[in-house]
């Protein structure tokens, strides 16, 4: 058993986030691991580009309101306490409400032989990020 040593807190880079976005890795598991853990936290209105997941990713809010926007035009409100998970491949942004910060565990997988975890997409439009939204409540 060990206490693994605590990484600074990093800015996001703008290349593939919207607004102010800040992260804590909590885990970035060696081999034979391929667990990733982050804590981001997202100012209003901040959000990911759309991306995609090798492995898939689940989101675990832990506080404020966040927004999960799909390809086909949802977008999902969930908060504190929620759980979303993204399958492999699905092409997806998260990011928090206008008026509020967010904070969500982001947890996905490496694949191990060097495929990259993440694919990184355009940017996500005002308009895509304002869609009406349901609630997971």
């Amino acid at each position: 058993m060990e206490i693994l040593k605590r990484q600074p807190t990093s800015k996001a880079p703008a290349d593939w986030f919207t607004g102010d976005v800040w992260w804590d890795v909590v885990y970035a598991g060696q081999e034979p691991s391929r667990a990733r853990l982050n804590l981001v936290r997202f100012a209003p209105c901040a959000r990911t580009d759309w991306h995609s997941h090798t492995l898939g990713q689940t989101l675990h809010i832990v506080s404020g309101i966040a927004l999960i926007g799909a390809r086909d035009g949802t977008v999902i409100e969930a908060r504190p306490g929620d759980t979303v998970y993204t399958p492999p491949g699905e092409e997806h942004w998260h990011g928090a409400a206008p008026d509020t910060f967010m904070e969500h565990l982001a947890l996905w997988e490496g694949r191990g032989d060097g495929t990259p975890e993440t694919t990184w997409l355009e940017k996500v439009s005002d308009a895509e990020y304002t869609q009406p939204r349901s609630s997971t409540r």
